[in-house]
């Protein structure tokens, strides 16, 4: 597949010439022209997100599920006149010259080799979270981003939030000392998913490219379109689904990378279903400095909302789930005044911005931070599987003394779908 990918990019920067990899800053009223990949929930989120702003063209879809992508072509049409190409193949997309940008809403399994080919390819990234299925491939996509010189936002949304800026603003400035430790807490209320019998997929789907980079397994209703979150060929459990939003947050927060330890324990209760990953986990890094990362994710029912707790040697800092923060310093009873937030930005217009402005310093969460957050999650799960404490060495990203859980830093991968080695 490598020799193909290099075709591909080969032809695409030979057809748009040297603006496409070398690109200088692009003129005020260049159209950004895109291609969605994905269109489920998030992807018909960013489709509304981005057809707002005023430079931004859609010029495909791409699902393998055609009802999908018929139905977000025909919003496209009716909202904005244009009139995007469909397609359940995202090399189809690749190899067209005219897209600039690609936003990465796929299943979490597919994430990092869909960035990385359109990368090859010469495009732009949005790139939802988790950035990548396991930690090889963080790397992978990483690597990418500085060969190609691409653009490539995260899709960790709170780093353009002004609440959020904010609170982390105060706690770099030191407003309750020295960070010690970090808790959050979310909580996903989720039912049992039952279980769905092995069927032959329906035909609006392309099983093989829904399947992609995992191992080839039978169809089952549980899978298509959103369950595949709790099953390990192709999902993370909660803990890569919804944890990389809120580890970025306490990891920005306290200015730390990759932890030497992680430890992980937890399970699947209140009902027996088809899912394999637990459905509650708790988690705790620890930095080689002795400082803490602590989470707690609940499947099943609790009054304790979405939060973060902030405990340094001045005070304690709560984030509540919009972003809202409350400082109590010392012995103080009494909560400090809250702050003023700083003004909001838009996530999606960051990155529109910075695509043509080839500047990636300008970008709100640029890949590299949100690979760190994501492997925090990969970690943990990793820990979890395995059932005991692991030593990890951030430098190398190896685990000490560990094959097994080495083993499960990357995946096998099912040709013609194999994330590269050599980007």
């Amino acid at each position: 597949m490598q020799n193909v990918n290099r075709r591909r990019f080969l032809h695409t920067t030979t057809v748009a010439g040297a603006t496409i990899l070398g690109q200088s800053a692009a003129a005020a009223d260049d159209p950004v022209r895109i291609a969605i990949i994905g269109m489920g929930g998030r992807g018909n989120q960013l489709m509304r997100e981005f057809v707002k702003i005023p430079f931004v063209q859609v010029g495909a879809l791409v699902d393998p599920d055609g009802n999908r992508t018929e139905e977000a072509a025909a919003w496209v049409r009716q909202n904005t006149g244009q009139r995007p190409t469909v397609s359940a193949d995202m090399r189809s997309a690749f190899d067209d010259p005219s897209i600039q940008a690609v936003l990465v809403s796929t299943t979490n399994h597919w994430h990092a080799l869909t960035a990385i080919w359109a990368m090859q390819a010469g495009k732009d990234v949005y790139l939802e979270k988790p950035v990548s299925y396991n930690i090889f491939e963080g790397q992978k996509v990483l690597e990418a981003s500085r060969k190609y010189n691409r653009i490539v936002q995260g899709g960790t949304q709170r780093r353009s939030g002004g609440r959020w800026r904010r609170a982390v603003q105060l706690m770099h400035e030191g407003v309750i000392g020295d960070i010690y430790l970090s808790r959050w807490v979310f909580p996903g209320n989720r039912d049992s998913i039952g279980y769905k019998p092995v069927e032959q997929p329906p035909n609006w789907l392309n099983w093989d490219l829904w399947v992609g980079p995992a191992q080839m397994e039978p169809y089952h209703g549980n899978l298509v379109h959103y369950n595949w979150h709790w099953f390990w060929n192709f999902g993370n459990g909660e803990l890569g689904n919804n944890g990389p939003h809120l580890a970025d947050i306490a990891r920005w927060a306290m200015q730390k990378e990759l932890p030497v330890r992680v430890r992980s324990w937890g399970g699947r209760w209140g009902y027996t279903d088809q899912a394999e990953t637990p459905n509650t986990q708790n988690v705790e890094w620890e930095y080689d400095d002795g400082r803490l990362m602590q989470a707690e994710l609940r499947g099943l029912y609790t009054a304790e909302p979405m939060s973060w707790d902030f405990f340094g040697t001045k005070g304690h800092l709560h984030l509540f789930a919009d972003g809202r923060c409350a400082v109590k310093l010392g012995r103080n009873k009494q909560l400090e005044p809250e702050p003023e937030p700083l003004p909001d930005e838009d996530h999606y217009r960051n990155f529109a911005d910075a695509v043509r402005s080839r500047d990636r310093s300008k970008l709100n969460a640029e890949v590299r931070e949100t690979v760190i957050s994501t492997a925090l999650c990969h970690l943990g799960n990793i820990a979890y599987r395995l059932g005991e404490e692991l030593r990890f060495d951030p430098k190398s990203e190896r685990f000490l003394g560990n094959d097994a859980a080495n083993a499960m830093l990357t995946r096998k991968y099912r040709a013609p779908y194999v994330v590269p080695e050599m980007v």
